[in-house]
């Protein structure tokens, strides 16, 4: 389909583009119920002196992080380019603000690079909050702790939740409230490995 006048995007893309923008803020808050993978058995077996476990879905922490920063980084283009006001810093006021000036952002050289990222974004966030059978467990991450051999991941699909806190291998443990200092380390983590 060509493009409508003045846009760079055909106008199926443009309507896509505006659909995925208005289905973030809500993906993103659903990631947000998704970042503590719990088992879906109602009354799981307990087994006394055990304890409960809930693990981190890193998957859907990625997500949400990313859904901030594009759309971040997206304003900050519009506001750069247009002199405009910075929006709130919520996803909900961001996809508002590109939302509101969607028509000139369809119009620009990178119109395709945002329809991508966006459409990106949405894809993510689905994978995140449903995944697939085969994608139910992302891959293991190194314990933040110095010198521990351990791993932070998600449990094999199945296994019961068993705490109120996230734990690595070897048995470092991090309370929910610690979670987003528990992710500061591992970005910097992977930031320090490349």
């Amino acid at each position: 389909m060509p493009a409508t006048a003045g846009s760079v995007l055909c106008a199926l893309c443009v309507e896509q583009l505006e659909r995925n923008l208005r289905t973030l803020p809500g993906l993103h808050q659903e990631g947000l119920h998704h970042i503590l993978s719990t088992s879906r058995r109602r009354n799981p077996t307990k087994v006394s002196g055990s304890r409960r476990r809930d693990h981190l879905n890193i998957s859907a922490l990625d997500a949400r992080d990313n859904i901030l920063a594009i759309l971040e980084s997206w304003s900050g283009y519009v506001m750069e380019k247009l002199g405009q006001a910075a929006p709130g810093r919520s996803v909900p006021h961001l996809a508002c603000f590109l939302l509101r000036h969607l028509e000139w952002l369809a119009a620009q050289a990178p119109a395709v690079e945002f329809a991508d990222e966006v459409e990106g974004l949405h894809q993510e966030s689905l994978r995140a909050i449903d995944p697939e059978p085969d994608e139910q467990r992302p891959p293991a991450i190194g314990c933040v702790v110095q010198d521990c051999p351990g791993t932070i991941s998600t449990a094999p699909p199945g296994t019961p939740p068993q705490s109120t806190g996230v734990s690595c291998t070897s048995g470092h443990f991090w309370e929910m409230r610690e979670l987003l200092t528990l992710r500061h380390h591992m970005d910097r983590q992977q930031k320090d490995a490349a």
